[in-house]
């Protein structure tokens, strides 16, 4: 072990005692803050660096930064939503109010489809990491075995023993963040000291195709629209200034890690195995690096599944007025990632997972933007039916990265 790898476990112990502090998980404003935050910074921290760097070489973390505001405009809609749309639909809405907020759920809906066959691919393929397998087929069996007992679990009612792992999953993967950041930073400074920090020219996709490659990964930086539909627990303003906060914190993390990984960056991506290259990419820093990324990997990944197979669940049920139970619209949410995760590579899926949560959002900027336009408060009429449009052109023009 390096002294790295010493200070990694150390700052990694002593962020778990924070992150899981009795005092910091009573905290309303910090639990609704970290739900969010931990979506956005979950399986898309781990995979973001990689295709990043074979995206857009050293210019990854522009790319991030951009991936960042294009969330925060959509996150913004979101937030103008909460305010002005939830009021009317607790009353008589306007026909066109209800079809659009109808239509945004079922596309959410949808994309918790795709999303639980990211997060349980994902899951797979860190596992068998432990052993180092890589072939893409049996990471494909590994998943469908594991989304297959999620939706026999939600089929059964039983998913609610999975979700008391969220918690603790959250502050694990915080915890090994946080230390992982801070190893980056005392390693950037000692090879600045010594003169050997250097930023390699990786060959990427260029032009056209790099913007279109982009476009395919907003998935890496979704889920701060969970604030929207945490009303039973918090009210409007502290799910605004929440959602607000772990944005905020989301897009610092990321962007520090993307600057502090860029000179780990190796030409592009592996042809097997480049869902869990962070893994190699990160070698150089110490030999515990790989086991908790793996640790944390795995309890994120299964705790996000579960997270979304509920969701798809419950607002199948409400889209269909309660005609569909929330059990058996959990085990179909499995059946068609199970049909996904043998369709499709991991690279597609994200693509496809960011296309249907853009719909999404591209469903929640109109509302926004008609709302304003009824407010009479054109600049952000302008505001958001520019994020409609950017939307529309993630939906039609976004391709895998190795497409």
């Amino acid at each position: 072990m390096t002294i790295f790898d010493y200070i990694l476990i150390a700052a990694s112990l002593l962020l778990g005692l924070i992150f899981l502090h009795p005092k910091l998980l009573r905290s309303r404003v910090w639990r609704a803050t970290v739900t969010p935050l931990a979506s956005i910074i979950g399986s898309g921290f781990l995979v973001a660096g990689p295709i990043l760097g074979a995206t857009a070489g050293r210019m990854a973390w522009l790319a991030m930064l951009a991936l960042c505001m294009l969330a925060y405009l959509f996150g913004s809609a979101i937030r103008h939503n909460i305010q002005q749309i939830e009021p009317l639909l607790e009353q008589h809405p306007p026909r066109l109010v209800a079809r659009l907020e109808r239509a945004s759920e079922l596309m959410l809906s949808t994309a918790y489809f795709v999303s639980v066959a990211y997060y349980l691919n994902l899951f797979a393929a860190f596992a068998l990491r432990l052993g180092n397998i890589t072939d893409p087929f049996w990471i494909r069996v590994l998943a469908s075995v594991v989304i297959a007992y999620v939706g026999v679990l939600g089929l059964r009612g039983g998913l609610a023993a999975l979700e008391r792992l969220e918690e603790k999953a959250v502050g694990l993967k915080l915890s090994l963040i946080g230390g992982l950041l801070i190893v980056l930073v005392i390693a950037s400074a000692i090879a600045v000291g010594n003169g050997s920090f250097t930023w390699s020219t990786l060959p990427h996709t260029e032009g056209t195709r790099e913007l279109q490659t982009l476009l395919g990964l907003v998935v890496l930086v979704q889920g701060f629209e969970t604030s929207r539909y945490l009303g039973s627990a918090y009210d409007a303003t502290t799910r605004i200034h929440t959602m607000r906060y772990a944005q905020w914190i989301s897009t610092a993390i990321y962007l520090a890690f993307i600057l502090l990984i860029t000179r780990y960056f190796t030409d592009g991506l592996p042809s097997q195995g480049g869902e869990t290259a962070i893994i190699d990419m990160l070698k150089p820093i110490g030999s515990a690096l790989a086991p908790m990324i793996i640790v944390a990997a795995l309890a994120s990944q299964l705790s996000a599944a579960v997270a979304d197979t509920n969701g798809a669940g419950g607002l199948l049920s409400e889209t269909f007025s309660r005609k569909l139970s929330i059990n058996f619209a959990s085990a179909a949410t499995a059946l068609v990632a199970i049909t996904m995760t043998w369709l499709a590579n991991i690279y597609q899926i994200i693509t496809f997972a960011s296309q249907i949560f853009v719909g999404y959002y591209a469903l929640q900027s109109l509302q926004a933007a008609l709302s304003a336009w009824r407010l009479r408060r054109f600049a952000w009429v302008a505001v958001y039916g520019t994020g409609t449009l950017i939307a529309l052109l993630v939906v039609v023009f976004a391709i895998p990265v190795a497409a």
